[in-house]
């Protein structure tokens, strides 16, 4: 498994990172821990998670996820091969109860209890890269594509989370730091300010990207990140199982978007989402392919993905996806997905 160094930091993980929301969810802890030992096995080195998994995110079920984790990395002896990632949540009056009804935002005592819970729940002394799960203010994210000034709120300055970070890094409880679900100003605004202030400076963004959501390419971000040297990881490469085309072959089928509430996705069922799924799964069966083979070795083949973020639900889908790193899409494949692109451009963003 190739390996990739993080942006400016020390860290360097393998090109494919093992996601784990379903944990505590769809998975147990005894699947879960199964998966970690065989991605650990094909050379994975990087694992995804956050405070707020598993998904659907309720009061009963939050923090599993890390446990989950923490229980296996306690039992395995195994912590010092890893990179361990996770996630503060940001302002969201969904998850009021978070952090024990904290206002649930990137301010210095936010933060340090979000670190502190997330490190009691993976058993572990230090997080090697910690991440905002999504901004504290008012950004278009989650399906939400379109940015409206009318429902900007209060949030916390990005240079005031900057130094709460830098006092958690000082005090060897996080790492490298990174952003999620951020936009070009946000990334460039987390320079400036890391610049100017003379604070920890961002390593990563992990934002969606997928055949349906390809709007990091166009929306500068490729740009910002490369010049900056800020590493995508791309997460949701198989759009929640809709580019697999079991929804396609079964739109019944068991999975993320049957069993929750359609929505909780809605950016995934949408006409145009399935529509273009459609077409992937049929150029990928008309190339020998699996839908979710062309899905990941696309996505795992771009220059600018330092890491794509797998989930599963069983060993056979995590091998199947591991696989697909080895395969090479031919350059007519790759014109006849710019092709659907073109026609059918970000339905899933």
């Amino acid at each position: 498994m190739d390996k990739v160094q993080l942006g400016s930091s020390h860290l360097n993980v393998s090109k494919i990172c093992l996601g784990t929301m379903t944990w505590g969810e769809q998975n147990t802890e005894a699947e879960a821990h199964s998966q970690l030992d065989y991605a650990i096995e094909r050379g994975i080195n990087f694992i995804d998670t956050a405070e707020m998994y598993p998904v659907m995110t309720r009061a009963e079920t939050q923090g599993a996820t890390e446990r989950y984790i923490g229980s296996w990395l306690k039992k395995s002896g195994r912590r010092d091969q890893l990179v361990i990632a996770t996630k503060a949540a940001g302002p969201n009056a969904s998850i009021s109860w978070l952090r024990g009804g904290r206002a649930r935002n990137f301010d210095a005592a936010n933060l340090k209890a979000a670190v502190e819970t997330s490190l009691k729940r993976l058993q572990i002394e230090h997080i090697d890269l910690y991440q905002l799960h999504w901004p504290s203010r008012n950004v278009p994210i989650f399906g939400n594509n379109v940015f409206n000034p009318k429902q900007e709120r209060a949030g916390v300055a990005i240079e005031e989370t900057l130094a709460a970070l830098g006092e958690l890094v000082k005090e060897g409880k996080i790492g490298a730091i990174g952003v999620s679900n951020e936009s070009c100003w946000g990334v460039s605004e987390f320079i400036k300010q890391s610049e100017i202030n003379g604070l920890p400076r961002i390593a990563t963004i992990q934002n969606l990207y997928n055949l349906t959501a390809r709007h990091y390419e166009t929306s500068l971000l490729d740009e910002t990140c490369y010049r900056e040297n800020v590493s995508l990881l791309a997460y949701s490469p198989l759009a929640f199982g809709q580019l697999t085309g079991k929804y396609i072959d079964d739109p019944a089928a068991h999975g993320r978007l049957t069993i929750f509430p359609a929505n909780w996705s809605p950016r995934y069922v949408r006409p145009a989402t399935v529509e273009a799924a459609r077409r992937y799964v049929q150029l990928a069966r008309e190339h020998g392919l699996t839908p979710a083979q062309l899905a990941l070795a696309w996505c795992y083949s771009r220059w600018f993905v330092a890491s794509t973020i797998i989930g599963a639900t069983s060993l056979e889908q995590l091998q199947a996806n591991i696989d697909a790193y080895s395969i090479v899409l031919s350059l007519d494949v790759i014109k006849q997905i710019d092709q659907i692109h073109a026609e059918i451009t970000n339905p899933g963003q």
